[in-house]
């Protein structure tokens, strides 16, 4: 894409240490799969007139392994310029973002349980609101007090409250709770459940 663009002067950062130093010269291979990797790649940093690699070790390099997947998520554009992409970093995780608590101290699906079992709407509520909340109740039933939400692939998923879900968090992180299933799956559910 680089060569495509016309770019002169490349900075490569990557993750591994061992294809960084190979693709520089320093380090050689007798992998027959490899050398032909290794002689394509010295063949494309001939069109540059600069080019640097540079190794990120991968406990460092979160921000560029999420970048790589957005990137690979969309369509480029058709042009040689793309807009530069604005990064806001935080001081927690998103997950810490992602369970909000009401300002009345009642949980976010407050609304929503209510709206299940009695099927009346907020006062003053907007028809937009009324739109969305009915949407919203097309995915999750409610059990006695517990509210439970409706996934094609997940299966059912409770919804919790502020309090619960750092709990959870805790006793994930922590390793209380052995999952009976891979880490992604985990994650899937422990970020779309809240």
């Amino acid at each position: 894409m680089a060569v495509d663009m016309n770019v002169k002067e490349l900075l490569v950062i990557g993750d591994s240490d061992l294809l960084m130093h190979q693709v520089q010269g320093e380090w050689s291979t007798k992998n027959v799969k490899i050398l032909l990797y290794l002689h394509c790649m010295k063949e494309i940093c001939k069109k540059f007139t600069k080019i640097e690699f540079k190794n990120v070790p991968k406990i460092q390099n979160e921000f560029v392994i999420a970048t790589a997947t957005l990137s690979s998520m969309i369509q480029p554009p058709d042009k040689n310029y793309i807009d530069p992409i604005e990064v806001e970093i935080r001081d927690q995780h998103a997950y810490c973002f992602h369970v909000d608590e009401k300002p009345n101290g009642k949980p976010w699906y407050h609304d929503i349980r209510k709206f299940i079992a009695t099927r009346e709407y907020l006062e003053n509520a907007t028809n937009g609101q009324k739109r969305a909340l009915r949407r919203l109740a097309n995915h999750v039933f409610l059990n006695g007090e517990i509210l439970y939400r409706r996934t094609s692939n997940l299966g059912l998923l409770r919804c919790v409250d502020i309090a619960e879900a750092t709990k959870l968090l805790e006793e994930i992180h922590v390793g209380t709770c052995r999952p009976h299933m891979n880490e992604f799956t985990l994650a899937k559910k422990i970020l779309r459940a809240g």
